[in-house]
């Protein structure tokens, strides 16, 4: 299957449309990112450029006591070790207070990142396209459109094949209790499945940040491999704590898809500052 078919979340022009507001956001986690917001400028004050809001909670889909709240924060300079360990102790706080969520999760980068070449088809991307503006300055203005194209999924998700001996050494640390085994199945989940579905996105011809849907997409390029996918997609939602699951992603699925990216669209260039 090579055609391309009608385009979905890109604007009149081929540009993929920027996802999420704050009038999609549910009532009933307002209060949530009300705090979050205020504790932010508590936590860094001056030296906060931007925040931004992503995921299932801008975008209108989160469910009350299963979502997460995700955060990016953009300071004005590179981010120190006790800038992350505040993020951590401010989105554990959050948690805590509000039974609504599960879990906060909080980017960190610095602005001269953000904007920088190397970053431009990931972070900046990221930032441009997935992101939702809370705070400050928003840094979409000083990046270019996008288009679902070969570039773009080679400078997201081209680097697959590095993640994956840094996650089996997680999951080797892991003792197996189901409270830490289960992050890490929503984790690795959700990023197979957008892989996955970057890996057929150009074919596609669109873009979605939907699971089930890219799980979807990505079944009409490779169907020996769609119920994996589907599967997947399912645990990014809806994890379990198992041990024999993460090892499927790290013995089997990952490879895969590793290499088959690799052959499509190429291996993304090493960047400054790898995340794990």
């Amino acid at each position: 299957m090579s055609e391309k078919v009608a385009s979905r979340g890109l604007d009149p022009l081929g540009f993929i449309e920027r996802e999420g507001s704050h009038a999609r956001v549910p009532r009933v986690f307002r209060p949530v990112v009300g705090a979050a917001r205020d504790r932010l400028l508590d936590v860094f004050g001056a030296r906060l450029d931007s925040a931004y809001l992503y995921g299932s909670i801008p975008r209108g889909t989160a469910r009350v006591g299963r979502s997460d709240l995700d955060l990016l924060v953009v300071l004005s300079e590179e981010p120190t070790g006790a800038d992350r360990d505040a993020a951590r102790v401010l989105g554990e706080a959050v948690d805590k207070e509000f039974p609504e969520i599960d879990g906060v999760g909080t980017l960190l980068y610095s602005r001269a990142r953000v904007l920088s070449e190397p970053e431009r088809y990931d972070i900046g991307w990221f930032v441009a396209c997935l992101c939702t503006p809370l705070l400050g300055e928003d840094l979409a203005e000083f990046l270019p459109r996008y288009r679902p194209d070969s570039l773009l999924a080679r400078e997201t998700n081209g680097d697959l094949a590095r993640y994956l001996p840094r996650w089996r050494e997680r999951i080797a640390a892991t003792d197996g209790a189901e409270e830490v085994l289960r992050p890490l199945v929503r984790f690795m989940s959700r990023h197979l499945v957008r892989t996955g579905f970057t890996l057929v996105m150009p074919r596609w011809n669109g873009w979605t940040s939907d699971l089930r849907e890219m799980a979807e997409a990505f079944a009409g390029y490779y169907p020996e491999r769609a119920e994996q996918l589907r599967r997947a997609a399912v645990l990014g939602s809806e994890p379990v704590g198992d041990r024999a699951v993460l090892l499927s992603y790290v013995d089997d699925l990952g490879p895969w898809l590793a290499d088959e990216y690799a052959r499509v669209h190429g291996v993304k260039a090493p960047q400054p500052q790898n995340r794990s």
